[in-house]
């Protein structure tokens, strides 16, 4: 077993059960490049402290970039034996350059740097899971363009409702995912914050410049509170909020697909690229991504409150119970940036099936809010209208009278308020004409959203 950063207190070896229970390397291997990172940063801070000499400071960089380059090529890897990421690191270091190794731990704890290199490696998934979602945006808009013209049924308690342009609906979407690209940026900028210098949990005596640290490494300040630092992990907490309430999205846009492309809705036919067969019904051609995409939003949920009960009543300052942030972290950014790939795939390829959402449309007398508002509109009080309106439905559903078959003699049965225009309403493209209010369904309204999301989306 390797030589240990603690071993200095201790006269026996670790169990070797103990030694497998506690490594945290096959996790957090994927925080190498945060761990050089900081470590090149922290090098040039104790040169300008004293510490090193400028010779020393270059040998450091020099060894580190070179263990950097032998982890990424597999050289060296996730069961080398060590203890951690931080310990694998040094301990290369050690076998290029023996006495500077022991030189730069310095100032600094694996409580300050875990939390170090978890920010700065957060930085970087989050940027790369804000590209995604605007990839998925994108898809959502180019969709939108591409059936500009189309009116679908809207549902509400999944019975048909009101008249939408298919548009208008996949902008939903498209609105809900920019709030989650809103919530992990300002979970970025909450984090944005140099926790290095805090070392185990009361800071360090050694002359550390943490404002050349944290322009170094790209932080927007130096965090105040040396014990909140090492124990803080709200951040984490912050992120993988943020990652289920997006995956929560993403399940209902999977769910919705699913419904949609089913025999018996028919409104979308998904490409065969992203669906699967079964092994005992050849005919089946089932929507799997999407249906894995709404599952996997259990896991994100599951990480979530796996870290906030470990978190839960945990006393200050670090605790080995913190180790267990990683896992859920790790799987919830894997988990969503694959979501976030294989529904943009999804919807980019998808076609509508504008016979089955014509057909659909004769159903559920989609057109009775327009008839009522247009009561309104003669001076009718909405409550008699919705009544009139409501008999008029039942009437209609009930003798299978389709829309376009309604004279208007038989309107003024239910209420001699109807005009002639009222008959215009009972058409698709009419009732979505209709609408006047900000955030409408209305096309002018839609086209020009369009417009500024292609524009936001620089598409």
């Amino acid at each position: 077993m390797t030589k240990k950063l603690w071993g200095g207190r201790f006269r026996k070896q670790t169990d070797e059960l103990m030694e497998s229970f506690g490594t945290s390397l096959p996790f957090d291997w994927r925080l190498y490049r945060a761990d050089i990172r900081a470590g090149i940063a922290h090098a040039r801070v104790l040169k300008e402290g004293g510490y090193l000499t400028a010779r020393e400071r270059d040998r450091i960089v020099a060894a580190l970039r070179e263990i950097e380059a032998e982890i990424a090529s597999g050289k060296v890897n996730s069961t080398s034996g060590y203890e951690d990421i931080h310990s694998l690191v040094l301990d290369r270091l050690a076998a290029k350059a023996p006495e500077l190794a022991a030189k730069l731990h310095a100032g600094r704890s694996r409580n300050d740097l875990v939390v170090l290199d978890t920010r700065l490696y957060l930085k970087e998934e989050l940027a790369e899971i804000a590209t995604l979602i605007r990839g998925l945006q994108g898809a959502l808009v180019g969709k939108g363009e591409e059936y500009l013209d189309l009116v679908i049924p809207g549902y509400t308690h999944l019975q048909p409702a009101q008249p939408v342009l298919a548009a208008h609906h996949l902008l939903a979407y498209v609105e809900m995912l920019a709030r989650d690209r809103g919530r992990l940026a300002e979970a970025g900028k909450r984090m944005d914050l140099l926790p290095a210098g805090s070392a185990a949990l009361a800071g360090s005596g050694l002359k550390l410049d943490q404002k050349l640290l944290a322009e170094l490494l790209g932080f927007g300040g130096v965090a105040p509170n040396s014990v909140d630092n090492v124990a803080d992990r709200d951040f984490v907490v912050e992120v993988l909020s943020g990652l289920a309430i997006c995956g929560m999205h993403l399940s209902r846009l999977a769910s919705e697909l699913v419904l949609w492309s089913t025999a018996e809705f028919r409104f979308v036919e998904l490409d065969e690229g992203f669906c699967t067969g079964s092994s005992f019904l050849p005919q089946k051609k089932n929507p799997d991504p999407a249906e894995l995409v709404r599952g996997k939003s259990g896991r994100l949920y599951g990480n979530l409150q796996a870290v906030l009960t470990v978190l839960h009543g945990l006393p200050l300052a670090y605790n080995r119970d913190l180790q267990e942030d990683k896992e859920p972290l790790f799987d919830s950014i894997d988990t969503v940036k694959d979501s976030l790939a294989i529904m943009a795939g999804v919807v980019s390829t998808l076609e509508f099936n504008r016979t089955a959402v014509a057909r659909a449309l004769d159903r559920g007398f989609l057109f009775a809010p327009d008839l009522a508002e247009h009561l309104v509109e003669q001076g009718v009080p909405f409550a008699e209208a919705h009544r009139a309106v409501g008999k008029l439905a039942a009437w209609a559903v009930e003798g299978e009278k389709e829309p376009g078959e309604i004279t208007l003699a038989e309107l003024k049965k239910f209420s001699p308020a109807f005009r002639p225009e009222a008959r215009q309403l009972l058409d698709p493209a009419a009732s979505v004409r209709a609408k006047k209010t900000i955030g409408s369904t209305n096309p002018g309204m839609v086209k020009r959203n369009l417009a500024k999301w292609k524009k936001k989306l620089e598409l």
